[in-house]
């Protein structure tokens, strides 16, 4: 590896996340201008603390690979592992979700989902940086063919339809 390489979460994602959280908080504004349920007022603002967190923590997130290591960067805390100390790369899947372990000892370890953009190129950097026998079998076999979820995109997209929806029937009111 020559440079270091920085992957994110998958904008495809993202993006449906920070809709969302705009039309729950106009919806929310809405609500109250209407003189909405005070139930209503209270859930629907009780839904966007833990929306705006969810979506700071996808949009923010960043996994930076170079040729010593990789560094996840989250909001408010970063980890660091360097190729040299890792014992193991494991890999777990679930469906078309994959996590993968980055373990260097039995305290220090980062888990690695496959919700970044460019997954394959990420497997196939995470594998070129780690000691040989550091890779499970799984790991270099799901280098293969590596899965891209798509189904979380969906859900998100479906939640952002139904909100417009919610707000197109608090307008005809």
């Amino acid at each position: 590896m020559s440079d270091e390489r920085t992957f994110v979460i998958r904008r495809s994602l993202v993006v449906p996340m920070g809709l969302l959280v705009v039309l729950t908080f106009v919806l929310l504004v809405v609500c109250i201008l209407q003189g909405q349920a005070l139930a209503k007022v209270i859930i629907l603002a009780g839904l966007i603390l833990p929306l705006t967190v969810l979506f700071a923590e996808s949009a923010l997130r960043r996994l930076v690979v170079d040729q010593d290591g990789v560094t996840a960067i989250r909001v408010l805390r970063q980890r660091r592992l360097n190729f040299a100390d890792v014992t193991s790369l494991e890999t777990v899947r679930v469906r078309n979700r994959v996590f993968m372990t980055l373990a260097a000892g039995e305290d220090d370890f980062l888990i690695i989902s496959n919700s970044y953009g460019d997954f394959p190129a990420l497997l196939t950097l995470l594998i070129k940086g780690v000691p040989a026998g550091a890779v499970t079998a799984e790991t270099e076999q799901l280098a293969q063919k590596p899965p891209i979820r798509q189904a979380d995109v969906f859900t998100v997209w479906f939640a952002v339809a139904a909100l417009v929806y919610v707000l197109i029937a608090q307008f005809r009111n």
